[in-house]
């Protein structure tokens, strides 16, 4: 156990990759095993996270402090700084006491992750507590191998962009980029297959749902997903 001179335990965010098992760093794996702590994100609905099912093919959670963690999923910010206070002080507990936390998530840890916004918070509300991240292998990366898309070469220009209801912003992306990869796609899906229709880019993209995970679903041609619904954890990679 990792521990200050003020005897707090340290907070590590730990990327545990997209959603295949194997694809974790042997850091990330020593951490979890280490620390007596693991916090793993909790779905208000129930069913266990991507991340928590990674954990529990590596390590036996029966010896662990199990923390399961609900998040805010609001733009109102006082909302946001009472929950996510909330959530710290849940963490709190076991760090005063010098116990490290293992906070899994999917992905890396510092690339549209939770993490970001708990490591903010535990460094304003509790100074003293070491907060350290370990590197993960993001969706992103993960849906480049799975589709044999090399995202950047030499010069090349890759973004990764939120996709939003933003017609002029998903254009101009495309635009300046050699690549782009829209993450959060589901939702304005429609949208971003007519900008690349109207750009002549249609059958340069490709969507990855739940990348690398037992239930991925890649679709080659993007035009046949006109009008379909997809879950939250998709993704589109287009390569100009």
């Amino acid at each position: 156990m990792t521990t200050t001179a003020a005897t707090t335990g340290t907070l590590y965010g730990i990327g545990v990759g997209p959603g295949d098992p194997e694809l974790i760093t042997v850091k990330a794996l020593r951490l979890m095993q280490e620390c007596p702590v693991i916090a793993y994100p909790k779905k208000r609905m129930g069913g266990k996270s991507y991340a928590l099912e990674i954990v529990e093919l590596h390590i036996d959670t029966a010896g662990k402090d199990m923390l399961g963690l609900v998040f805010p999923m609001t733009k109102d910010q006082d909302t946001l700084d009472r929950e996510w206070s909330r959530t710290v002080s849940l963490c709190w507990e076991h760090l005063k006491e010098g116990s490290d936390i293992a906070f899994v998530t999917e992905g890396d840890p510092n690339l549209y992750s939770t993490f970001i916004h708990m490591a903010r918070y535990m460094r304003e509300l509790h100074p003293e507590v070491p907060v350290l991240s370990v590197p993960g292998i993001s969706s992103v990366l993960g849906a480049a191998a799975r589709l044999g898309i090399p995202l950047a070469d030499g010069d090349e220009q890759v973004a990764i962009i939120p996709a939003r209801n933003d017609r002029q912003a998903m254009r101009k992306a495309i635009e300046d980029h050699d690549a782009v990869v829209f993450i959060k796609v589901a939702k304005v899906l429609d949208l971003i297959i007519d900008l690349l229709e109207e750009m002549e880019l249609a059958d340069k993209a490709s969507v990855v749902m739940k990348v690398t995970s037992p239930g991925e679903l890649i679709w080659r041609n993007v035009r046949e997903l006109k009008g379909r619904e997809l879950e939250y954890l998709t993704l589109m990679a287009v390569k100009k």
